[in-house]
């Protein structure tokens, strides 16, 4: 269905005016309202929305696009270029397709101003995909994706949020209608908000904050103080004005609220931060500025915990091509403005305006703090003096992120709810439309003060699944009943657990499209998205490579090269499986118990496609109690190499794979992991055959 626009006889003049607003030049004239109709009308820029989008018109239906700010693309174009992407062989259709145009974006030199592309180790030539990238590069690719696809995109435009915002005829959304008065007809709409604004004027259930863990039978829902090691304080901090005097009050950022047992359900949120794109390329480069309202208040945890002895750089600086980082939260006192988010879900935007205001001042203050302040220790100021805003990255936007990583808000309740049981495999949904396969990840919820009157973090988990899962169709539609031509590709029905790993950009796109392509389907059929026939929708998705079953063969399928997976291996010796920590290839890994040195081994055989020399890549999940000194032997064509593998460093591919090196092979290749002399625990999990360059 095309576009329809309802007018009336006009002047010369006030046509001319009326054309414009068509065209989304300006909002309104002479309180006129704008009406226009489209198959699939998808309210929120993110990078879902964009793959819904151009899903909706690769399905030939009309569709728009609607994002209030000017920027489409969500956080994936505002500082989150390192992509949690869990299992990549997981990712496919349209959200693999992005990140196969990053590849092809850094294939040419041209892309490689401040650096050489052969310096940044996750440019792979090889690989079909890249999954680091600058913000506006991948800002361009989803707009060459959208115009590709012929997408109508309205830029700043926001929802009106009260009952004039949505007409509705029972279960069915007939229009929604802007601040500006600018209104949306469609057969099908889709919320692709971080905050699932258009779910909750639906009527839609939903639910915000953290479920106890007795609400789904789950472990990590709720409270976690016992299990929130990482990012934690480990000096002593006192939380008081005046220190060791409770009567003074806390300082700010302190909760002084008792804390409740784990496992208790609450209303608080994950706290949220700026995905910052830093630089230390001095032509590239402009010093953190200070913020006009700069509030010393904000830092004084800050220079109490360093001050305590805590010198750790407090900031996680992966690097992005060109010099550039995607920087995110670390340690005890970062980033992230804990405990300053819990009205954003549900507020009005003039509040939601005053949370991100105070989010962009306390992060930007961070950096000045940790850059220029004279009570910071030598150590952490040299380096942070060293780093800045680049010059090339949101130009019209003070050099800083357009969006605030929004983590979670609300998230939909409806007939399937993921939950900790998905993660870990103990059911499986027949009707799935995506995979996620990140670890079930939780930043920290509040600051609290503990037994012995210090400062903690709680709400932080980071525990890895069962291996790849599957999202029920059911949980990006609404409860039967409700809302009948909706889908939620982002604010997805999930408990705080499952939703925890699912919260991933290429999940998202993954999600987005899969839900385009039902709402195309319920349009085919005059029915709700609750009555699509999930048959004649897989069939279509698989058919659009979307990956919706996991298994050994889906994952070598789905990865380049060669692979052989532990359950492919022969072992000798006593080996148990886990998947306790860390990325592992399919569903775990073995180990050998740290005992029977030298009695274990795990021999990996690959039947190669031709003769050649290839790079050889072993995966394993890294952590302190593992062995230093593991001994790999290397059969190749020119007899045998032994390399030292240290498993307690993580593997420098993605952190998922190591190379061994390159050899030239015949037909087969063999590799053979023991634990002879090995002073840890030693894990086998796959080993890799990439083709090198000869």
């Amino acid at each position: 269905m095309s576009r329809m626009f309802s007018y009336v006889r006009m002047s010369g003049f006030t046509r001319v005016l009326v054309g414009a607003l068509m065209l989304g030049l300006v909002g309104m004239a002479a309180g006129q309202a704008q009406t226009e109709e489209y198959d699939v009308v998808i309210y929120g820029g993110s990078s879902a929305g964009v793959a819904a989008g151009v899903q909706a018109k690769r399905m030939g239906k009309s569709a728009v696009l609607i994002e209030p700010s000017q920027h489409v693309g969500g956080l994936s174009v505002s500082g989150l270029g390192f992509t949690d992407t869990g299992n990549k062989a997981t990712i496919g259709g349209i959200s693999r397709e992005f990140y196969q145009h990053i590849k092809a974006h850094y294939d040419q030199p041209s892309a490689w101003k401040y650096q050489k592309a052969e310096a940044y180790s996750p440019y792979r030539p090889a690989d079909d995909a890249m999954w680091t990238f600058e913000p506006h590069v991948a800002e361009g690719i989803f707009q060459m994706m959208m115009d590709e696809a012929g997408l109508v995109v309205v830029r700043g435009e926001r929802l009106r949020r009260d009952a004039q915002g949505i007409e509705m005829d029972g279960t069915r959304i007939l229009s929604i209608t802007m601040e500006s008065g600018r209104r949306f007809r469609g057969r099908m709409f889709i919320d692709a908000t971080y905050e699932g604004d258009l779910m909750a004027l639906a009527g839609v259930s939903y639910t915000v904050g953290r479920e106890g863990n007795d609400k789904y039978g789950e472990t990590l829902n709720g409270v976690q103080a016992a299990r929130a090691r990482y990012h934690q304080f480990t000096h002593p901090v006192d939380p008081y004005v005046v220190p060791g005097d409770p009567s003074s009050g806390v300082i700010f950022g302190v909760d002084p609220e008792p804390l409740k047992p784990d496992g208790t359900g609450d209303k608080r949120v994950m706290a949220y931060c700026y995905r910052m794109t830093l630089t230390k390329e001095p032509s590239n480069r402009i010093p953190f500025p200070k913020p006009d309202d700069y509030n010393p208040a904000y830092y004084e945890l800050l220079i109490r915990n360093l001050q305590a002895g805590d010198h750790r750089l407090p900031l996680w600086f992966n690097m992005m091509p060109n010099g550039k980082t995607d920087s995110n939260t670390r340690f005890a006192v970062s980033t992230n403005f804990i405990g300053q988010n819990y009205d954003y879900p549900e507020a009005d935007y003039a509040t939601r305006d005053r949370i991100i205001a105070a989010h962009r001042s306390y992060q930007m203050g961070l950096m000045w703090t940790l850059a220029n302040d004279p009570r910071v220790p030598d150590v952490v100021r040299n380096e942070f003096a060293q780093w800045g805003l680049p010059k090339d990255e949101y130009t019209d936007n003070g050099h800083w992120p357009y969006m605030l990583y929004i983590r979670e808000a609300r998230r939909m309740v409806s007939d399937y709810v993921m939950t900790e049981a998905d993660c870990t495999w103990q059911r499986k949904p027949e009707d799935s439309v995506g995979l996620a396969s990140y670890t079930m990840d939780s930043h920290h919820v509040r600051r609290y003060i503990d037994e012995n009157g210090h400062v903690r973090n709680e709400g932080d988990f980071q525990v890895g699944p069962a291996g790849p899962f599957p999202i029920s169709y059911r949980s990006i539609v609404p409860m039967r009943g409700e809302c009948s031509n909706l889908l939620v590709p982002v604010c997805i029905s999930a408990s705080h657990v499952a939703y925890g790993s699912v919260r991933m950009e290429p999940v998202f796109m993954v999600l987005g499209q899969s839900a385009a392509t039902a709402a195309a389907i319920a349009i085919d059929s005059s029915g709700s998205v609750q009555d699509v026939d999930y048959s004649r929708l897989r069939e279509r998705l698989i058919a659009d490579k979307q990956i919706l079953e996991w298994s050994a063969a889906t994952a070598a399928a789905n990865m380049p090269g060669v692979i052989v997976d532990d359950d492919q291996a022969t072992f000798t010796g006593d080996w148990s499986q886990s998947n306790a920590l860390g990325w592992y290839f399919n569903r775990g890994y073995r180990g050998d118990g740290n005992s029977g040195k030298g009695s274990k081994t795990a021999r990996y055989e690959a039947k190669l496609p031709k003769p050649g020399r290839y790079d050889v890549r072993i995966s394993y999940s890294a952590s302190g109690n593992r062995a230093s000194n593991v001994p790999v032997v290397i059969h190749h064509a020119d007899g045998q190499a032994r390399v030292t593998l240290n498993q307690r460093e993580k593997p420098k591919i993605d952190r998922r794979f190591t190379s061994l090196g390159t050899y030239r092979f015949e037909t087969t290749a063999t590799i053979v992991i023991s634990n002879e002399g090995t002073d840890g625990h030693v894990i086998a999990d796959a080993v890799q055959l990439l083709p090198a360059e000869n």
